[in-house]
């Protein structure tokens, strides 16, 4: 399931993917994380700044700009200590507020 947001243009927010929740075993760690945005696009897209892995199993990411109308889909795509890899998404639509 996709979790869905709302974010002004002008907006600077952070969205936070809690891990810790239905996936990491109790022990396991995140060693990498990454964001990435669909559609990729022009200079008055969206953008994310990355920001260094939190304990207890989140991910964070600082989000900036957008086109007002425009829906994006944020991946965040992590690695563990176990060797495992998946991907999480969520849904920002741009409004001006």
């Amino acid at each position: 399931m996709t979790e869905q947001y709302l974010k002004d243009p002008k907006a600077t927010l952070d969205y936070v993917i809690d891990w810790s929740v239905s996936y990491l075993l109790s022990s396991e760690q995140i060693t990498a994380s990454s964001w990435f945005i669909l559609p990729q696009g022009r200079p008055d897209d969206l953008v994310v700044d990355n920001i260094p892995l939190p304990a207890a199993g989140m991910t964070t990411v600082f989000v900036t700009g957008g086109s007002a109308g425009k829906v994006y889909q944020l991946t965040n795509r992590i690695t563990t200590d176990q060797g495992r890899t998946d991907e999480r998404s969520l849904t920002i639509r741009i409004e001006e507020k």
